[in-house]
């Protein structure tokens, strides 16, 4: 991964479009002056400038991102074609993303998504611009985030947030384990985040490590994973063995891979190799270990010994994701070259498919867990998506930084009589409503447990109950 420096600065937006830029300046003059993002935010909710957008807002021709583009000189379609024209790809090796497209295979866009939400409150924040493993959901409901020094766990339930860790003073561990630096750490900036099985752990730009069980109070370890000057930890990698032992794998821009047992609370693996890493994958079965980085190869280790098996040729550029699939057969990598390839362990002599991304490097790659869809990530504007339950995307944007809520787009006309029908008869169970005027609302809106006064507490519970028996819970959420 690429060292930070103050000449990289413009990547972090990764474009260079300035003249348009300039209209958006002039209509927000506060989005690009210097100081906190923090004091822009509480000025603009004092102000009342910013406000969440709703599904049905958006239906009625609301920006999803509140963008009043009826007060700028371009409309939303000509930025979008201007930013497809003048994006700046970063690329490490010259020319990567032209020479990449010609074995790419064609995939043809489609609506696969209904937006549900963009939560203007919950602030997505990047400090890396080639890192992107900031964003986490643990279920279809369940998010957690990096927003400046915090990381946040947003409800899309309850439409609530609340701190799980807030590492801009100092941080140390409460529990007391051999491996652990007790002194801790003090304004850590947060380069790489996972959240798995209620383990949380943050990697720092200094190689720090920061370990907390969210159902226990405090942090639970801290470690450091070395003192070298360019030590910043790209990924984290949270599994659990086939004996059901928590271990996470730190990937290190000082060439390292270490692989760390959350029982123990100690190191228990180590491997070097020739360039730093920015991304390891473990197989299904614990036995292989994709190793990408600062090399346009991709390696397949063995997980015990960290010796190759094979190294894989095909992407041109530094690759910074990777994913299996999860029958442990294929596996895919993301690369700057504008590429995500696809491998299969029975034959390694070459990728079985080649998907080419929009405007530049693919960043980020997760497979559903059934293994019949895969999501990839660009850094700005796409994400390409064939199928999941849910979506979570966080924008990094001094002024328009969010969450978007996607819900997957499916046909339930046909049983629109029967929600609008389980809603009413709720309606008139709790609170003795109008029946006919909840059908109304309901089937205009589509918004269903906010288009109603109802006591929230009480109807969430019993919404939940629904939910938890039917197979249609997730149509009440579009």
């Amino acid at each position: 991964m690429t060292h930070y420096q103050e000449d990289d600065a413009e990547y972090m937006d990764e474009y260079d479009m300035e003249d348009i830029d300039d209209d958006m300046d002039e209509e927000f003059p506060s989005r690009y002056i210097s100081g906190s993002d923090s004091d822009v935010d509480e000025n603009d909710y004092a102000n009342n400038k910013i406000s969440d957008t709703s599904a049905a807002q958006a239906r009625r021709g609301k920006d999803i991102q509140g963008i009043p583009w009826d007060r700028l000189s371009i409309t939303r379609e000509k930025y979008r074609q201007t930013r497809l024209e003048q994006y700046k790809n970063y690329e490490n090796i010259p020319h990567s993303g032209e020479r990449s497209g010609k074995d790419c295979k064609i995939t043809k866009g489609a609506s696969f998504y209904d937006f549900r939400l963009n939560s203007r409150s919950v602030k997505s924040t990047i400090l890396h611009f080639q890192l992107r493993n900031l964003v986490w959901a643990t279920s279809k409901h369940d998010v957690y985030l990096m927003s400046h020094f915090s990381v946040i766990h947003w409800s899309s339930l309850k439409h609530k947030k609340h701190e799980i860790l807030n590492v801009s003073g100092h941080v140390a561990p409460s529990e007391k384990h051999p491996g652990s630096l007790m002194e801790g750490f003090t304004q850590t900036q947060v380069s790489t985040l996972a959240v798995k099985d209620k383990l949380l752990v943050a990697g720092g730009f200094q190689g720090e490590l920061i370990c907390k069980h969210l159902d226990r109070p405090g942090i639970s370890f801290c470690s450091r994973t070395t003192y070298d000057d360019n030590a910043i930890t790209n990924a984290v990698d949270i599994y659990v063995t086939p004996s059901g032992a928590v271990h996470f794998t730190a990937s290190n821009n000082d060439c390292g891979v270490r692989d760390f047992d959350m029982e123990k609370y100690q190191l228990s693996k180590h491997f070097h190799f020739l360039w730093p890493v920015n991304h390891t994958s473990l197989s299904p079965d614990g036995k292989l270990l994709i190793i990408v980085g600062d090399n346009p190869d991709v390696m397949l280790v063995d997980s015990d010994t960290g010796k190759t098996v094979m190294p894989l040729h095909g992407h041109l550029d530094y690759s910074f994701a990777s994913a299996w699939h999860p029958d442990g057969v294929t596996f895919a990598t993301g690369n700057q070259d504008k590429t995500c390839r696809i491998w299969d362990v029975r034959n390694l002599s070459k990728s079985v498919a080649v998907l080419k991304g929009n405007l530049g490097a693919i960043r980020s790659i997760r497979y559903t867990s059934d293994g019949k869809y895969m999501a990839m990530a660009e850094p700005a504007d796409f994400v390409h998506v064939p199928d999941t339950e849910s979506l979570f995307i966080g924008v990094w944007d001094r002024t328009y930084g969010s969450l978007l809520e996607y819900g997957r787009r499916r046909n339930y006309s046909y049983l629109d009589s029967l929600i609008i029908y389980c809603f009413s008869f709720l309606h008139k169970k709790l609170m003795g409503g109008d029946v006919q005027k909840a059908v109304d609302v309901n089937k205009n809106d589509r918004e269903l447990w906010f288009s109603v006064p109802l006591e929230p507490d009480n109807f969430i519970s019993h919404l939940l109950c629904f939910c938890s028996c039917s197979s249609i819970c997730s149509s009440l959420h579009v």
